[in-house]
């Protein structure tokens, strides 16, 4: 049940909170003074503090109010205090509210406001113990499958490229060919590498070669060999990217720029282990691991004739998809700071430019600035200026369904401040209306 610690030396007042919290399904605990208050937060959970600033007869000054807050930051720096204040400490509510205090209300308190401030700081609190338990799981899950497999130090922390991660190794060593998909600079190769690294042919060797690189009437010559004078400029045999990746894996990166010849000599290695190279009739054998990625839609391509259909279904035994940086902002900064090295330190101000970029080059787009922010940096804090991002697009305007400022004022009026019941006029998670208040610039009190 959610719990709210009163602790204030005059038991009336102890009380009349008491009454008005149990009243709306809060459970009540007082204390009437500092080391019942402490004792009481190592005896239970928590939600809530309210708390006096003078607990001595004849004191004003708010130096014990001061102490007990200083004391429960210390032990429970996460957990939302209200200071209960009289005019005479107003100024030292203030500042303990600079310090980190949720709110401070002045006696006599108004109930109705009380009352919202009580219910908003809980379900903060609720969302904070949440986004803890979530983030430990996260961690856990991290750490889970670095212990388990051989993840090559790939940097990374959000939930998105976990659960990649999670697929990839788990399907690693069966034998059957992956399909990567995601779009350009997202990293399809490093997930590849780790396919390698964590199947039954990890000891052999690991070919990649790029589809989208060579000029079509190469590729062929490229992936299977050629005897000498197979085309202009062939002095001499050569061994294809098959034969190289013998008793080992092939990567092949863009895979919808393969011709159609290719195509087929593709499925008939796939299907068969066998192909000859061009200029020759001489059959060969390789036993080889493909692995392929695209950021291309092969669906669409087979709808337009230019990708056999049966070799998209050998290829795409298992899809492994690889979602763009934009959705794993959770990775930005961590790969910032893998990529910087130590060179420089990112400023407040550049942390919030990476994060409120969108990406659209991904990883790539993300190391070559930083590359370029750490040379220019000279070993000073690195600043948005230094990282020389695009000016994104202005926000399209707004939507008709998006609730305006009066709207958002209104709701949380006739809700009495509380935002859960706001938000629920409003057809809203507590997070979005969150979310608009801050766009707004309102409090739970609008």
């Amino acid at each position: 049940m959610r719990t709210v610690l009163i602790v204030d030396d005059n038991p009336s007042v102890g009380e009349a909170l008491s009454l008005l919290l149990s009243l709306h399904d809060i459970r009540p605990v007082v204390a009437l003074n500092q080391a019942e208050g402490l004792a009481a937060l190592e005896r239970e959970r928590v939600d809530v503090v309210i708390q006096d600033m003078n607990f001595s007869a004849d004191t004003t000054s708010g130096e014990e109010g001061v102490e007990l807050f200083r004391a429960i930051r210390e032990s429970h720096p996460d957990l939302p205090v209200i200071l209960l204040t009289a005019w005479t400490h107003l100024e030292t509510a203030v500042e303990l509210v600079k310090a980190g205090a949720a709110d401070y209300l002045a006696k006599p308190w108004d109930d109705h406001k009380l009352l919202a401030t009580v219910e908003n700081l809980l379900e903060l609190s609720e969302s904070t113990r949440e986004m803890s338990r979530a983030r430990r799981e996260r961690r856990r899950r991290r750490e889970v499958l670095q212990s388990t497999y051989d993840l090559d130090h790939l940097v990374f922390a959000s939930e998105a490229m976990a659960r990649t991660l999670e697929l990839a190794c788990q399907v690693a060593r069966a034998e059957v060919p992956i399909l990567i998909t995601g779009p350009n600079g997202a990293g399809k190769e490093r997930i590849a590498a780790i396919v390698h690294a964590n199947s039954l042919v990890k000891k052999g060797p690991f070919v990649a070669v790029n589809c989208g690189a060579l000029p079509g009437e190469l590729i062929e010559a490229e992936l299977f060999g050629a005897e000498a004078g197979a085309y202009t400029g062939a002095n001499k045999a050569r061994e294809g990217r098959f034969e190289l990746a013998d008793g080992g894996t092939l990567f092949l990166d863009e895979i919808g720029n393969l011709p159609l010849p290719g195509q087929m000599k593709l499925l008939r290695v796939l299907e068969t282990g066998q192909f000859e190279r061009l200029g020759s009739g001489k059959t060969r054998q390789a036993k080889v691991r493909v692995l392929s990625a695209t950021n291309a839609d092969l669906k669409a391509m087979i709808r337009a004739g230019t990708f056999r259909e049966d070799l998209y279904y050998r290829l795409n035994v298992i899809e492994v998809n690889l979602p763009p940086l934009a959705e794993r902002s959770d990775d930005v900064l961590p790969l910032a700071e893998h990529f910087l090295a130590g060179r420089a330190a990112l400023g407040d101000a550049a942390r919030e430019a990476l994060l409120a970029y969108p990406w659209p080059g991904n990883v790539r787009e993300l190391k070559n600035a930083i590359e370029r922010a750490a040379l220019l940096a000279g070993g000073k804090p690195i600043t948005p200026e230094l990282l020389n991002l695009p000016q994104v697009a202005p926000a399209a305007a707004r939507n008709l369904d998006e609730p305006s400022r009066e709207a958002v004022e209104g709701a949380l009026h006739q809700a009495e401040g509380v935002v859960s019941r706001a938000a629920q006029v409003l057809g809203l998670s507590r997070q979005a209306l969150y979310r608009r208040m801050e766009r707004y610039g309102l409090t739970a009190s609008a």
